[in-house]
């Protein structure tokens, strides 16, 4: 079926003039994904209230651009993304990256009912979804990165998911603002690897990419 593209005919030059201002390389089939998305965000919000946001435009600058920040920072073959929610930036990711497989993880069963909805109707081979709290799913094959844009804060993150990660995987925490004091709180066992500060086209509060990895020079405990 061909994808529905919003009726308002100003949302694509604002997503593309944002993904040409992120540095993002899109095709076609690319954009056209990233609007079909909308429009379901759009259409099912109405009813199961996935987002406060309902403005189309800054559904755009809060959502979609938001999520792309990041890709440049995106790292290995398997990822989850914990309290996805609407998706977010899991679907937006796995639209830009078919060669990556993404997992969305949410507890909330509406929330997964649109994923399914949009795994089907955008045809994203490449993505999943489980309905689950993040204690309760038990990966046979681990993940190299664990993303979250709104789960918890970073020391939550980490300690919550860490049954997640591979030998060599990150965590790729999305903030607002530097989280000076949660990285505080992160264990000892684990290390900031870096923090990229992320420039969102059309959006003037502060966005952070953290990414975290495990500690190989704590001793171990065994």
């Amino acid at each position: 079926m061909p994808l529905k593209l919003p009726v308002e005919p100003h949302l694509a030059p604002i997503l593309e003039a944002g993904m040409q201002e992120i540095g993002v390389e899109y095709s076609a089939e690319q954009r056209d994904k990233l609007l079909a998305y909308l429009q379901l965000l759009i259409t099912w919000n109405k009813a199961y209230n996935l987002t406060a946001i309902r403005d189309p435009g800054q559904m755009i600058r809060l959502h979609l651009l938001d999520s792309l920040a990041v890709l440049p920072h995106v790292v290995g073959k398997r990822l989850i993304d914990v309290g996805t929610g609407a998706g977010l930036p899991g679907i937006p990711l796995a639209i830009m990256c078919p060669d990556r497989d993404f997992t969305l993880l949410d507890s909330n069963g509406k929330k997964t009912r649109f994923l399914f909805q949009a795994r089907c109707d955008l045809g994203l081979n490449n993505l999943r979804e489980i309905n689950a709290r993040v204690e309760e799913h038990q990966p046979q094959v681990a993940y190299d990165a664990v993303l979250s844009r709104a789960f918890t804060s970073v020391a939550g993150m980490v300690d919550k998911c860490s049954h997640l990660l591979g030998p060599e995987a990150v965590f790729l925490a999305m903030k607002g603002k530097f989280p000076q004091s949660e990285l505080s709180e992160v264990g000892k066992d684990y290390k900031v690897d870096a923090s990229h500060t992320l420039q969102v086209p059309g959006v003037d509060g502060e966005r952070h990419l953290i990414v975290i990895s495990r500690d190989s020079t704590t001793p171990s405990t065994e």
